[in-house]
């Protein structure tokens, strides 16, 4: 991911770039020494409480767009007990910021396929519209930080399906400007089982322009292996975990989470009982073992709420997340590695891909090029 991305590792501290209000100025998330927040001698889960108040979660992943689409009716700030997010139980699971997906049910492609994106897109933004107490647009990691100031739940607009683009670089730039900042590659023509076509690398190359960041989760090992080579930003997997430990095909083998580590991305490990098991133990083991081969400044969360998915007993709904900080502080963690899991990694990487942005478009206009002429 080459010399941008070690730029800014090597001379920016993720916790001199943002931090949620609690934290005192002169603290740095990174860390190896990061002040205690917690009563060493308190139950697990109330330490939990307390760290996550001053370290909320930023969540990776969410399908709420596409749940609300089908209620007649909602309140998310009183709560909404036909969905797995509202704004209680997040503001119970100290959830700070949360990425909803623009995911659509397979099936629609071509036109029909942007027209739903962009349908989804509106969704969320009147949503959070009509939510303003609890919810606020959020398009950077500074924004995120303001909303968190504010008090509010921080909503980032993505993943959405690269079929979303109708091959178009015009449509992946109308997008960013619309506010998405994350982008599925699979399920399309350049970027597929075979990998990406030189369509599918100048893709990724104007994403990078743009700061709006590759999401690899359930895209072939081939794609993966090319983007790792080509984007000079940070990659993320939305919803992976330990394929060592749970053999689902978006889990990822052992020598891509080490690559990952290299490459300075982000595995988001989702709370969903297929990908990752029954219980918030199972869960932790596939943080431990992610931590353990990409390096703590890669692995964060992902709920996964919303999805379809099926939840661990103890992590039903977004409110249950102190329960999975409290297994992982019994097991040792540090609250410096907690600190980058739940919010300092999803931080660094959005700096990371704003700071890849500025100098690409410094040395690069937008690409007018066309998939005929690419791939033709």
């Amino acid at each position: 991911m080459a010399d941008l991305q070690d730029e800014l590792h090597t001379t920016v501290e993720v916790g001199e770039l943002d931090r949620p209000a609690a934290w005192p100025l002169s603290e740095s998330l990174d860390t190896t020494e990061t002040a205690p927040v917690t009563d060493a001698g308190a139950e697990p889960l109330e330490r939990a409480h307390a760290f996550l108040a001053t370290h909320p979660v930023a969540d990776g992943y969410s399908g709420l767009p596409w749940a609300l689409r089908h209620l007649p009716w909602f309140d998310l700030e009183l709560g909404e007990s036909a969905v797995d997010t509202d704004v209680p139980r997040m503001r119970e699971g100290h959830v700070g910021a949360l990425f909803w997906s623009l995911h659509l049910p397979e099936g629609l492609a071509g036109d029909r396929a942007i027209g739903a994106t962009l349908e989804q897109l509106d969704l969320v933004k009147t949503v959070v519209h009509a939510h303003p107490q609890g919810l606020r647009m959020a398009y950077s990691a500074a924004q995120i930080t303001d909303a968190h100031h504010c008090g509010r739940v921080a909503v980032m607009l993505g993943p959405a399906g690269a079929d979303a683009l109708g091959d178009s670089l015009g449509i992946l730039r109308a997008l960013h400007t619309l506010g998405l900042r994350v982008l599925t590659l699979s399920g399309v023509s350049w970027a597929s089982e075979a990998g990406l076509t030189r369509f599918g690398e100048e893709v990724l190359r104007e994403m990078n322009r743009l700061g709006m960041l590759a999401d690899l989760s359930g895209t072939s090992n081939a794609t993966i292996r090319r983007v790792f080579a080509v984007s000079k930003a940070p990659v993320l997997f939305t919803r992976s975990a330990a394929r060592t430990l749970r053999p689902h095909p978006a889990n990822l083998p052992d020598d891509v989470l080490v690559d990952l580590g290299t490459a300075k991305g982000l595995c988001l490990v989702p709370l969903t009982a297929e990908q990752t098991g029954p219980s918030a133990r199972d869960v932790a083991d596939h943080l431990d073992h992610v931590r353990a081969l990409a390096g703590s400044e890669c692995v964060g969360l992902s709920g996964t709420y919303d999805s379809g998915a099926a939840h661990p007993q103890d992590l039903a709904d977004a409110s249950c997340y102190p329960h999975l900080i409290a297994e992982l502080l019994s097991r040792g963690w540090s609250e410096s590695d907690l600190a980058l899991l739940t919010w300092g990694n999803v931080q660094r990487v959005l700096h990371s891909a704003d700071f890849t942005a500025r100098a690409a478009q410094q040395r690069r206009e937008p690409s007018t090029a066309k998939i005929a002429e690419l791939d033709g």
